[in-house]
């Protein structure tokens, strides 16, 4: 098994940008990326980790794992255990993850894309944890110095649709789509988009002490939301709009600092629940 290295960045891919090599295809862009080892397998508590890539973006190292470490025979909630335990390993202080999302909000349209800004969790991975005993409070589950980056990057660089600074994500575990009443209750409760990744991500990046933010694609509508979605115009966002949102989360981590003046660190304490 690989040596895991000592980075202080990652990316988190998920469906947004799955149809790239990246971030090696990103190099025709003028980006200064090279790829220094890749199918990094690690060997964790929680079973031997996805593949991950590292690869040099101008003067910062960075580690990449695709869709999330999901992958056919492990759990998603192990997948993500692993991920998150290489990224404790490796000293990760800065997370950015993406992914596909569906749109609850009937103002949202297909390719739109939102930096989420708080979570409604609906999964069934609710005990994922790489088990400290950390009480985690969630009143700032995402960075707001990545958060604000990737928004004001988008803003320049996308072109395919709009760009929002906010959004209540809704977590469910597919991998089926909700039904019609699911994403009906959703909305009620104030959801405007609806994937399955941003949770147990952001506990687990809490837990190791590491800041982290998103940015997700509209890539459908939910069930009920404006009109049916198409197999066929899933595909075609799927394929074409990798490469912008690739080029905008590089872009982000290249105007990234290592600092954590942010606030996040203070938002882990160690349990008051001990034997005394």
């Amino acid at each position: 098994m690989a040596k895991i290295p000592a980075v202080k960045y990652a990316i988190i891919g998920g469906s947004s940008t799955f149809s790239l090599q990246f971030p090696e295809d990103l190099a025709a862009e003028g980006y200064e990326v090279q790829v220094l080892a890749q199918d990094l397998v690690y060997d964790t508590p929680f079973g031997s980790s996805p593949p991950f890539k590292l690869f040099r973006l101008g003067d910062k190292e960075l580690l990449h794992v695709k869709m999330h470490g999901w992958r056919p025979g492990v759990s998603r909630a192990d997948a993500s255990r692993q991920v998150f335990w290489v990224l404790q390993q490796a000293g990760v202080k800065k997370i950015m993850a993406e992914g596909g999302v569906g749109s609850i909000n009937h103002l949202l349209d297909l390719r739109d894309v939102l930096v989420p800004s708080d979570y409604l969790d609906f999964s069934l991975r609710k005990d994922v944890s790489l088990g400290s005993t950390h009480l985690l409070v969630m009143r700032q589950p995402v960075c707001p110095q990545i958060t604000s980056l990737l928004y004001e990057v988008a803003r320049q660089q996308y072109r395919e649709g709009r760009v929002f600074s906010r959004g209540v994500y809704a977590v469910t575990d597919g991998r089926h789509f909700e039904s019609v009443a699911e994403v009906q209750m959703l909305s009620r409760l104030g959801a405007d988009m609806v994937g399955q990744s941003m949770c147990p991500e952001v506990y687990l990046a809490r837990e190791i002490g590491a800041c982290y933010g998103r940015i997700d694609l509209v890539v459908n509508y939910a069930e009920g939301v404006v009109r049916q979605w198409t197999h066929a115009e899933l595909a075609h966002i799927f394929h074409n709009s990798a490469r912008q949102i690739a080029g905008l989360l590089l872009t982000a981590m290249q105007r990234l600092d290592a600092s954590q003046d942010c606030g996040c660190p203070d938002l882990r304490h160690e349990t008051l629940l001990k034997e005394k």
